[in-house]
């Protein structure tokens, strides 16, 4: 089966262990593209088990790791967070037609390192008395998937770039909470986790400026605009400037995140 073809099927796929197994070996020994198969979108997407019970993000309890409970809890949300991830990579790989060939390569490889994310936080959860599905979560990362659907760049943009951006600023906070209360496997799993999501959201950063550049846009002054037009969350501190460095993100883009998002980015020319 064609790989955008598969990716839709996987995407489609409702148990979270055979979507994280699909996603790691389909990436491992993909098939052949057709990046101009023009493919229908079925119902239901994507495909998810009945639970977690999706609620408002407001909804979602604060989690705190110094409890067994809440430790479980907060593991549970990083856990969702990556469940989503794999759907938001394979949603990127088959929706969008017409692509570079490294466009589909690029978003597999996130599906398969998502999978495998998923799978270690899955895993350790487990060793907690706990499994995926067992506490509340939201839905906001596919909302977003929803409103750009229409949309590549405005999907790269406000999806790996902004975010799964914000998983670069929230980890290092997260690990050292997990640190404190004594769970060393988890901050390990998590660095592995940051260290492919730093890859991850160069990817979006690469084509979101390719896609820019195709349609004759500034990448640095339309992203507010985008940023109002989709309604995306605003981005809080702390920001981990060197892990954005390192994805990729332009000085006048950080300039502007240190400034709160005030205002526009400005560019600064020689």
């Amino acid at each position: 089966m064609e790989l955008r073809t598969q990716a839709l099927k996987v995407l489609c796929e409702t148990d979270p262990t055979r979507k994280a197994e699909q996603a790691r070996a389909l990436y491992l020994a993909p098939p052949a593209l057709d990046a101009g198969a023009t493919l229908t979108v079925p119902p239901g997407l994507p495909g998810r088990p009945e639970r977690p019970l999706l609620v408002p993000a407001d909804q979602v309890p604060a989690r705190s790791p110094f409890t067994p409970p809440g430790r479980a809890a907060l593991l549970h949300a990083i856990c969702h967070i990556e469940f989503n991830a794999i759907n938001l990579a394979l949603d990127a790989l088959w929706r969008f037609p017409g692509l570079p060939e490294d466009f589909y390569r690029d978003w597999l490889q996130v599906a398969g390192e998502e999978a495998l994310h998923f799978t270690l936080l899955r895993e350790h959860l487990r060793s907690l008395g706990h499994d995926y599905g067992d506490f509340d979560a939201h839905d906001g990362l596919w909302q977003m998937a929803e409103r750009t659907r229409e949309d590549v760049l405005a999907r790269m943009a406000l999806v790996p770039r902004t975010l799964e951006a914000r998983g670069l600023d929230a980890t290092p906070p997260i690990q050292a909470k997990l640190r404190k209360a004594g769970d060393e496997r988890a901050v390990e799993i998590l660095d592995i986790v940051l260290h492919d999501e730093i890859g991850h959201v160069a990817i979006g950063n690469r084509w979101y400026r390719w896609l820019c550049e195709g349609r004759g846009l500034d990448p640095v002054t339309l992203y507010p605009t985008l940023v109002a037009q989709y309604e995306a969350p605003r981005l809080r501190r702390p920001f981990n400037l060197a892990a954005r460095q390192a994805a990729g993100f332009a000085p006048e883009e950080l300039a502007w995140l240190d400034q709160d998002g005030v205002t526009s980015p400005v560019r600064h020319t020689p």
